[in-house]
Order: structure tokens, then C-alpha cells, then sequence
């Protein structure tokens, strides 16, 4: 006779092994997923509010929520995950840690919703991508075909190897501005950096005038912090991001950072930002604002003194 998990929870001895079957016990499919998606554009002005573009719940979200599924369960790898993260922790960044491991992947857009947002086809194709703070490169590996040369920057050593596997060109992390791209991603990246403001000005000398495509990601509500070897420290430059709400923060990035850094914000949506999980949860979730970014004549911010000229690399 089978016996139900939740009773076998209860009679685990073992603290791992019990809260590993308990999870399983209580283990249901995600309920609500508008939620995730959810924005209230009443909450904007008009002309931001013409700037949303609502998503949905799709197939390769689905997918990848199932692989979280099946990876949650394997519970041996799960324990010795476990215990090399918290050895490992000891001399090098979680990221790195992540990256030797060839765990955590993350999930920001399926290749589906990367076509709608930018209204392109699966034949579309452009010179090059660079994919900046790339990780393991699992969340733009499933849009590499669009793109005859793919670049990425990462500080992790392990992540570089991960980058590698999949066809990434890895550049210094002080070498990619002031270069020319097609599509540049930044996703997740500017409330994980350590001088954000200048970041903002690097990608703007990075993307020709009104032509290239910026994809931005960021968690809202802002909570920035910086990644320093195995700890996290508050980063050296905070961006003026006011209000409580997460509407009333994309109005903020809208109207106090992109527009005064040079960029004009085309479209925005909201996603969930899937991270793998562990032995005691299936995923983990936060709220992601995609923007789609392109450079605007308003420069007012952008240090222009310097006079130099980009290196096309192939728009």
C-alpha cells in the first residue's frame, strides 16, 4: 500500500530528509501566474502607460518551471549541492560557486516572448549580441541563433567556462564600452553593480544614436547591493529611484534615470525572474521589469568631453 508523503514526512528522523519530503507533500503547480505578470497601468500617465506591453504565462516558461521541478527532486545532487555551497563559500562568490556547480539557472524571457517584445520572427537576424553580467549564459542562450557574433562579459571564472561552452567571445569587463553592438542585454544587472550611473553611461556610448536595441532587466522594488568576492556590500552609486510601488518605480526609471541618461524607453513589461531552486523549494521568484531601451538625442548626462570615437563592431 502506497504511503502517503506527507505521513512519511512525519516520521523522518533526519531534519533534511523531512523538510525534503514535506515539500513534496505540499507541492503544487504555480497558481495565479497573471499574477506575475500583473501591472496596473491606471497607476501611470499616459504616455508611459502607452509604453506597456502586458506578457503571459507561455510554453517555455512552462518548460522551465518543470525542469525546476525535476532538478528539486534529485535528491542526492540537492544534498551535495548543498554541502560543496557551503564549503565552497568560504573562498569564492556564491556566482562562482553557482557556475562550478552548473546550478541556479535563471529564466527571464522565453524565446517566444523575446519575438513578441520585440516584434520579430524566428528568421530574424542581426550581427551581434552582447550579452553584459551574462552568468552561465542560460538566459540568452536560447536567442544566440538570431546572432552571427555573440560577446559576453562576466567576472566569474566558472560562469566564463559556462559562457564559453555555449559560443560566447568573453570580453574584459572594462573592454566592452565605446564598441558597437546590435542587441545589448543587461539583465538583472543595474542594482547588482557597483557604479550603475556609470554603467548607464558606458551603454550608452555602446548602442549607435536611436539604431541599437538595449534589453534591460530590473528587480523591482529596487534593493541594490554588490556582489565583493563571498559577501554583499551597498554599491558606491544608488540611482534616484523614488516611490513605493512598483509602478510608481518604473515611472522613476522612466522619468529620473533612463530619460536623463540618454535613452528612451520604447516598450516595458513585466516578467517573473525564475532562479532554480534547492532541496527545500522547487524555484524561486521575483518580479522583473523588461525594457526595451534605444539611445535618444537627449544627452544631457553623458560625459561627451572625452571626444573618442566607437569601434563599429557590427550593427
Amino acid at each position: 500500500m502506497d504511503v502517503p508523503t506527507n505521513n512519511l514526512a512525519r516520521y523522518a528522523r533526519n531534519p533534511m530528509v523531512k523538510n525534503y519530503l514535506a515539500k513534496l507533500a505540499e507541492r503544487e503547480k504555480p497558481k495565479n501566474v497573471a499574477r506575475w505578470y500583473y501591472i496596473d497601468i491606471h497607476a501611470f500617465p499616459k504616455l508611459i502607460a502607452e509604453k506597456y506591453e502586458a506578457s503571459t504565462y507561455d510554453a517555455g516558461t512552462e518548460e522551465f518551471i518543470e525542469a525546476c521541478y525535476e532538478k528539486s527532486d534529485w535528491f542526492f545532487t540537492q544534498v551535495y549541492h548543498s554541502v560543496a555551497r557551503s564549503f565552497l563559500g568560504f573562498f569564492m562568490s556564491m556566482t562562482s560557486v553557482n557556475g562550478l556547480l552548473n546550478r541556479g539557472a535563471m529564466f527571464v524571457f522565453s524565446e517566444a516572448q523575446f519575438h513578441r517584445f520585440l516584434d520579430i520572427d524566428a528568421e530574424w537576424k542581426a550581427d551581434s549580441l552582447l550579452d553584459i553580467g551574462a552568468g552561465d549564459g542560460k538566459v540568452t542562450e536560447k536567442i544566440l541563433p538570431h546572432f552571427r557574433h555573440k560577446y559576453a562579459t562576466e567576472q566569474s571564472p566558472t560562469m566564463q567556462w559556462r559562457l564559453q561552452e555555449k559560443g560566447f567571445k568573453i570580453l574584459e569587463i572594462d573592454d566592452w564600452a565605446n564598441k558597437e553592438y546590435s542587441v545589448i542585454t543587461a539583465l538583472n544587472l543595474l542594482d547588482r553593480i557597483d557604479t550603475p550611473i556609470k554603467f548607464l553611461r558606458d551603454l550608452h556610448s555602446s548602442v549607435k544614436l536611436g539604431e541599437g536595441i538595449v534589453l534591460l532587466a530590473i528587480v523591482l522594488p529596487y534593493s541594490p547591493c554588490h556582489e565583493k568576492g563571498s559577501s554583499f556590500t551597498d554599491p558606491q552609486e544608488k540611482l534616484p529611484i523614488s516611490g513605493e510601488t512598483i509602478e510608481e518605480q518604473i515611472i522613476s526609471l522612466h522619468d529620473d534615470v533612463f530619460e536623463p541618461n540618454g535613452f528612451e524607453v520604447v516598450k516595458f513589461t513585466r516578467l517573473p525572474y525564475l532562479c532554480e531552486g534547492d532541496l527545500h523549494n522547487d524555484f524561486f521568484l521575483l518580479t522583473d521589469i523588461l525594457f526595451w531601451l534605444k539611445t535618444s538625442n537627449q544627452t544631457s548626462s553623458i560625459d561627451d568631453s572625452t571626444g573618442s570615437c566607437p569601434i563599429n563592431v557590427g550593427v
